[in-house]
């Protein structure tokens, strides 16, 4: 049984990296969806209901930015630590590396997908069966592509919240695999991006690194403060 915390309706599991990375190993047999939320997304999900149902219906919902799990500490169901999808993802592609475990990444612009094709297999020895840019309208034969390479792992990097809609359609038409939301990690992978420098993460203030990079981001940014008040005055409610 999940132990979870209810962030404004959306059920995170209270789990560390070890143990987050050990039961996504297990979806690679099995089949599971893994969800990476931070509180942009979550705010989003308190908006709507049927993207909450979603977010809702992974295998497992890890806390990936320090808001949220700043709410679990206001809630009194703390989580053990953030789970930030990029390092989580990278724990599996190294997995995949030393056991031969074929991976598919899906998302990004044009040329993303490919260039972070070929540094995973340089950086991490992982075999990459296929890939596809973002932007196709019809998807259908990259369902089909998936299902005939049969990867263990595959990347859905379209951005929240298409990618976690996207896999709840599609999950169970593929083999069992492990479905990772993994969202602007394949422009990280890519060498496209940056993540900020450790002492910022460390700090928990990789948010501001992003800000101070892109100023463009500061109103994407307010949704920091309101989803604390949120989650102040609302604490585990679903809706408003």
């Amino acid at each position: 049984m999940r132990d979870t915390v209810c962030v404004l309706g959306v059920n995170v599991d209270r789990v560390n990296m070890q143990s987050a990375a050990e039961r996504a190993k297990e979806y690679i047999k099995t089949g599971g969806a893994v969800f990476t939320p931070n509180p942009e997304i979550i705010m989003k999900a308190y908006k709507s209901e049927e993207y909450k149902n979603v977010l809702n219906s992974a295998d497992m919902v890890v806390p990936d930015g320090i808001g949220v799990v700043y709410a679990a500490k206001i809630l009194k169901k703390p989580v053990p630590e953030r789970v930030a999808g990029y390092d989580l993802t990278c724990n599996m592609l190294k997995y995949a590396g030393e056991n031969d475990i074929p991976v598919y990444i899906y998302g990004g612009k044009d040329g993303i997908a490919k260039k972070a094709a070929e540094n995973i297999e340089h950086d991490f020895g992982a075999k990459v069966c296929g890939y596809q840019h973002g932007y196709h309208k019809d998807t259908q034969f990259i369902i089909d592509e998936i299902k005939e390479k049969k990867p263990g792992i595959v990347l859905v990097c379209l951005g929240a919240p298409k990618q976690e809609m996207w896999i709840m359609e599609n999950k169970k038409k593929f083999s069992p695999c492990l479905m990772i939301g993994a969202g602007g990690s394949a422009d990280v992978l890519a060498g496209e991006a940056k993540r900020a420098p450790d002492i910022f993460i460390k700090m928990h203030l990789e948010w501001f690194y992003r800000l101070l990079k892109q100023p463009s981001r500061f109103f994407r940014m307010m949704v920091l403060p309101q989803f604390m008040i949120t989650v102040l005055f609302k604490g585990d409610r679903k809706n408003a």
